[in-house]
This record gives C-alpha cells, structure tokens and sequence, in this order.
C-alpha cells in the first residue's frame, strides 16, 4: 500500500471560503472570479499536477473567510528494493462478492490506476472512465455493484454525478475525495452517498469500504418476514420455503423462487429490474433483461397466470415488477382507513 510522507504549509491569511475548496485546484480564466485578484489560474493547478505526476495528493484546509489557510501535500517514500523484488500484493480470501463490477470515475490516471489494481487484486471486475459524461452510458452498459465516485471532475459535481446515477440505479455510491471536510462530507451523505473515502487512502482499506457496502446493499433485502404471504389462492411460507396455490404445491426451481420472494417481500412497491438483477444474479447478472422476462414467464406459468391477464404480479413498463399487498397486511390497513372498523362513526353517538 506504500508510506506517504506528509507536508503542510499553514497561513493566517484571508482564509478560503468553504464553497471553493472543492474547486480550487482546477484552472481558471482571468476574471472568471474577482476573488483571484488578478492571478494566472495556473498555479495551484499546476502544484496539483506536479504533486500527482509524482503519486501524492494535495488539498486545502480553512475554516472559512478572515481564518487562514492549511495547504497540504502527500508523496509516497522511495523504497529500496528495485519493483521487480517487490513482494506482489496477496490476494485476498474469498468473497461473496468476487467478481463484481465496481465503476470507478476519476480524471486523475494515477488514482484510476491505482484504484483499478486494488480492486483487480481483490477478485472484483474494475471499470475506470475519466469523463463524467459517460458516467450513464457505462451505467447503463456495464450494470454495476457499485460505483467509486470522486468528488471534484472536469466540468461536473460529483454531488450532481451521484444524484444522476441514483435515479436510474440501486447501487451504493462512494466518494473518494482529497476533501475531507465535516460540512463536504455532511452534503454527501445527505444526498446519498454509502460511504466517504479521503485521499491518501491505502488498497486495504479501499477494499474493506467497497466489501462493506455491497454487503450492506446485499443484506438489505434478506430479512426473513415472519408472516406468510397470503392472497387469493397463492400462499409463501417463508419460513418452509414452501408455495402453494389453492392448497396445492407449486414446484419452483431457484431462481423463480428467489424472484417470487423478493416481489412478495416487498408487495405493494415496485421492485426494479435493476434491483431484481442485482439481488438474484448478483455478480454474474446479465447485462439485458431478456433472462429476467424468461424467469418471471416461466413463473407466472407455474402460478396459472400471464402477463396479459396478470393476478399475483403486475409489470410496470420500462421500471420493473409489482405484487398485491397480501390478504392480512391489506386487513389491517383497510381497519386503520375505514371509520367504522376503526372505531369511529360520522353519526351522533345515541
């Protein structure tokens, strides 16, 4: 993972404004802003580019306008051995999660390089694209677990980024940032991000974050419900692991159960192809929907159904899929909503 050696030079000057930060590295026209007093715009652009040619990392700290500034710098040390002695980094043990697709987004190659190693080496299938334009279309393509995400891109808020890739997708977002900021780091995760990863970081700890969320995002739907799901003629016994239909067994193979299992666990909402993809194939999903709609007609053969007279499950076009609530949860709700049952009367009491 290498050792880094930090530097730090501290002002008590005019101070940064909190809402910079962000951007301060990055170049700049003149009187693009009147606060730059007349500079070039290269400067801390090109510190940014020597540090990183180099391996380092820099940023900058300040508590705001009148209280000074911290600039800090990081450059890993030279090690003695020649890189061909150099002990290769070992793999680590199995994980559920091997072999699935991380989207890394990053315009700094050396980072992109780095990252793509750590995850390679740990069993995972590393995507790495430097644009934030084409941040969708490989969302969209490549289908991922998950997405590493940085903060600061050419022409793009990672914030604004993260959102957009939120709305079409179920994945956990991590940012990975040289700002390590209380107030940046608050605006992340209230916009939703899973987790925050601050520059200089080591390959071990990157993948234990990566490891964490995607067993967070697995774990979230794999509350067993205690109660059966009931409605009409269809009954899930969670517990045996048991379908029937009209008091009748329903044969299912594994992976018509595991769909039949999440659309009932989650009734009365719709679950996404995405999500559906993710939590049944997970690593090994594919990249279309064409073996989803297989699954899911085999199904709905087996519960004496199709999709144009549908009645255990509901397509919603181009979202994903939709069950009933079952017969006991819609009882409780229909008390809690009709006046009568729950106790109340629009008439005079006598």
């Amino acid at each position: 993972d290498g050792v880094h050696v930090e530097v730090s030079v501290v002002d008590e000057g005019r101070g940064i404004p909190s809402e910079r930060l962000p951007h301060l590295f990055r170049k700049f026209s003149p009187g693009e802003d009147e606060d730059h007093g007349g500079d070039t715009g290269l400067g801390l652009a090109i510190c940014k580019g020597i540090v990183e040619a180099h391996g380092g990392r820099i940023w900058a700290e300040s508590e705001g306008p009148g209280l000074g500034a911290r600039f800090v710098f990081t450059l890993p040390t030279v090690d003695d051995a020649p890189p061909e002695l150099i002990r290769p980094a070992v793999r680590a043990q199995p994980d559920p999660d091997a072999g699935e697709t991380i989207l890394v987004v990053d315009d700094d190659p050396q980072t992109l390089r780095y990252v793509r190693r750590a995850l390679a080496v740990a069993g995972y299938n590393p995507i790495v694209i430097a644009e934030p334009r084409e941040v969708l279309l490989a969302m969209e393509e490549h289908r991922p677990g998950l997405v590493l995400l940085d903060l600061m891109l050419p022409g793009a808020d990672g914030i604004t980024v993260m959102r957009d890739i939120l709305a079409i997708a179920d994945v956990p977002v991590l940012f990975i940032s040289a700002y390590g900021r209380d107030q940046v780091v608050a605006e992340a995760f209230e916009a939703g991000a899973t987790d925050y990863i601050v520059k200089p970081f080591s390959q071990t700890e990157l993948v234990a974050r990566v490891r964490a969320a995607l067993r967070r995002q697995d774990g979230s739907s794999k509350l067993q419900p205690l109660e059966p799901y009931v409605y009409g003629d269809l009954a899930i016994d969670y517990a045996a692991r048991r379908v029937t239909l009209a008091g009748q067994p329903v044969e299912l193979r594994a992976k018509e159960y595991q769909l039949l299992y999440e659309l009932s666990v989650n009734a009365g909402q719709v679950v996404t192809h995405d999500q559906l993809l993710r939590r049944i194939w997970g690593a090994k999903r594919p990249n279309d929907l064409r073996t989803l709609r297989t699954h899911l007609r085999r199904l709905r053969s087996k519960l004496g159904e199709s999709a144009s007279n549908p009645t255990y499950f509901f397509a919603e076009p181009r979202v994903g899929y939709r069950m009933p609530r079952g017969a006991e949860r819609a009882k409780e709700e229909e008390a809690v909503s009709d006046p009568v049952e729950g106790g109340l009367s629009n008439g005079s009491a006598s």
